[in-house]
């Protein structure tokens, strides 16, 4: 199943479950259980999709392919290295990614991102499967220039704008084996697949889950592949994820 959060054409925030090339409304946010399925149906193309979810908090994982983390000459991390990017920093698909002055090196890194249906905390891989509702694909914005200046990592992956999300959430698929790609102005800068992982996602949301309660929209980002580089204004920007689809912006 693929839902969709969207604009109708009156600007008002709706639900929807994707069904070809139209939209089945639903009578409140798909991540409620109580919601259900009205008689109205929107075609794709007349109603403007945002991001899929709102979360409070994207809780992101660095350095999860081993070739990306030799691209930077980092060494494995023993345990995974974790990091949060704000709720102001994500927008939707087709949305603008704004680069900030104060950097000169801005990059894409495609990402899965793995979206929380149950609150949980402290659980067991088995029981972290059962929380995820569903993926979808992200763009884990970097002013690469800054994370190598400061100490941590927080400046350079924070800024507005600096976490694109899907154009939909869809459920019921495997995240371990999927192609992954970053395309720019047309040309493939990664391609990998997520059985490259160097930590899995019900261990990785296990992980989490120690630190901090996950809840119902809470987002992870997966860790990027090789071949990360830099956006320029003009630019366009896609993220391909098998079985789940794309998600395109333009750089500003």
């Amino acid at each position: 199943m693929k839902y969709v959060r969207f604009l109708n054409s009156e600007k008002e925030i709706q639900f929807g479950k994707v069904e070809g090339e139209q939209i089945r409304v639903l009578d409140g946010p798909f991540l409620d259980p109580s919601s259900k399925p009205t008689d109205i149906i929107l075609s794709l193309n007349e109603v403007t999709l945002l991001a899929p979810v709102d979360p409070n908090k994207v809780i992101c994982v660095g350095l999860n392919y081993a070739l990306h983390a030799k691209e930077l000459e980092h060494s494995l991390p023993a345990d995974p290295v974790i990091f949060i990017k704000p709720q102001s920093s994500v927008i939707g698909p087709n949305d603008e990614i704004i680069c900030p002055k104060i950097s000169q090196r801005v990059d894409y890194e495609a990402e899965l991102a793995v979206v929380i249906g149950k609150t949980v905390k402290d659980v067991s891989e088995s029981e972290a499967v059962e929380a995820i509702f569903g993926y979808t694909c992200a763009n884990d914005v970097t002013a690469r220039d800054l994370q190598k200046k400061d100490a941590q990592w927080t400046r350079a992956k924070s800024f507005d704008t600096f976490c694109p999300i899907g154009p939909w959430v869809v459920t019921d698929i495997d995240p371990s084996h999927l192609d992954i790609q970053s395309i720019l102005n047309g040309e493939i800068k990664q391609s990998s697949n997520t059985q490259n992982f160097i930590t899995s996602v019900p261990k990785l949301v296990s992980f989490m889950s120690q630190v901090m309660t996950l809840n119902p929209g809470d987002v992870v980002l997966t860790g990027t592949p090789e071949g990360i580089g830099a956006i320029q204004s003009g630019d366009e920007v896609i993220v391909r994820i098998e079985m789940i689809g794309e998600l395109r912006n333009t750089v500003k």
